[in-house]
């Protein structure tokens, strides 16, 4: 395995690009390999690296299909709904709490509240 060749911080040779910088062409890896690794130094830490990827060798970016949207919008949905009271809570449940704001906490919730009321608004 020959050793990666290591670039500076901003040194890199065109014909190279990040992740990032590929899908924001349009491209992606295609299964090749890292080609280069740059390297961007910091004061008592190791430094930051990224990987490139040679861009002659990226393939475009595959379409989102029908079906893809639809598992898509589905795994969203799920993200969404309270395991506890399963309702759509209007934002993605956080993994820590495990449901949504008023079933982890029913005694800070007024009665019949809900995520856009607030005990201070007139009704």
């Amino acid at each position: 395995m020959a050793a990666l060749p290591v670039y500076r911080w901003r040194l890199a040779p065109d014909g190279y690009a990040t992740r990032r910088q590929l899908r924001a062409a349009g491209l992606r890896p295609g299964g090749q390999d890292v080609a280069a690794q740059l390297e961007r130094p910091r004061r008592r830490r190791g430094p930051l690296v990224a990987y490139l990827y040679r861009i002659d060798r990226a393939k475009p970016v595959r379409p989102m299909t029908p079906a893809r949207w639809a598992a898509l919008a589905k795994a969203n949905t799920a993200r969404r709904t309270c395991p506890a009271c399963r309702r759509d809570a209007g934002y993605v449940i956080p993994p820590s709490l495990g449901m949504c704001s008023p079933c982890a906490f029913p005694d800070n919730a007024p009665e019949g509240a809900s995520w856009n009321s607030s005990p201070h608004t007139v009704r």
